[in-house]
């Protein structure tokens, strides 16, 4: 059958497919816009299914807040190269991805994802959105805040994303010490939060390492604990140096503002994925072999 121009475009500006997928569809659902749009999405999905492999380490980190709810939200939804990063359709699917969390309060990743937007689940529109900018597209990780004390964040080009809760203080303060966790990526609040395990696994290559330069063990002994302490001071917010005043610990700016930091959330796109790395100059060697 004969398909209108102006359904076939409407189609592709609701659905996001190809033109000529779009016209296939309208043919195949005899001109019903709805119809042929459940095609497109299902073939959307089986697309999806096949990019779902694909390593997605590139992405966004994004916040949202409502501090009359006392709720706060910190996502990570990743793509595969950068540029999708940037593409409007990308950030407007993590925006939704954030406000769905924050309205949801939903406590897994699967809930999320059943989570409805508007009659659809935030997982179908995830779908949608591979099948229309051909890349693998994953909702990683998100942490709910829920807090009406003094909770404020810091987001870094979108790459770096942070949320830190204070216990006195002020928003001045909680917005430097939020930029603070994101310059120098802490691990831990305070020295009471480090492991014991991986105190204990520090101080083995530290020994090692004080012995093997030969040092008398009393020395030794003294060596490991100030080389521990400065470790402690590295890992902890608490310890480390204030980025806008080097000369002061972080632990004193609290101290003088009668604050204390009850928790900070850090994400970083695609920390802890390990990127594919695509080796052309092999794989051509490789193909040309299999053909000699």
């Amino acid at each position: 059958m004969s398909i209108d121009a102006s359904l076939v475009k409407e189609l592709r500006e609701r659905t996001g497919a190809g033109m000529m997928d779009c016209k296939r569809a309208l043919q195949d659902a005899s001109g019903d816009l709805d119809t042929a749009a459940d095609l497109l999405r299902k073939a959307g999905q089986a697309k999806a299914d096949k990019k779902a492999s694909r390593v997605a380490a590139e992405g966004l980190v994004v916040i949202s807040s409502d501090p009359d709810a006392g709720r706060h939200v910190i996502v990570e939804i990743n793509s595969e190269t950068d540029f999708v990063a940037k593409d409007e359709n990308f950030v407007r699917f993590a925006e939704l991805a954030a406000s769905t969390a924050l309205a949801h309060g939903a406590g897994d990743l699967d809930a999320l994802m059943a989570a409805k937007v508007d009659g659809e689940t935030l997982e179908t529109l995830r779908a949608a959105l591979v099948a229309k900018v051909g890349e693998n597209i994953a909702v990683r990780r998100f942490q709910v805040l829920d807090s009406k004390g003094n909770v404020e964040s810091y987001s870094h080009m979108g790459r770096i994303g942070v949320l830190v809760e204070l216990d006195g203080g002020d928003d001045s303060l909680a917005r430097d010490l939020a930029m603070q966790v994101a310059a120098s990526a802490p691990r831990y609040v305070n020295a009471a939060d480090v492991p014991a395990i991986e105190l204990d696994k520090e101080r083995e290559i530290l020994i090692a390492q004080a012995t093997a330069e030969g040092k008398p063990e009393e020395i030794v002994k003294k060596m490991v604990e100030g080389r521990l302490r400065k470790h402690i001071d590295q890992v902890t917010l608490t310890g480390q140096e204030f980025v806008k005043d080097p000369d002061r610990r972080v632990r004193d700016l609290l101290k003088s503002a009668g604050a204390t930091v009850k928790q900070f959330v850090r994400y970083e796109v695609g920390e802890g994925i390990e990127k594919k790395t695509e080796d052309f100059a092999r794989e051509v060697m490789a193909q040309a072999s299999q053909r000699s």
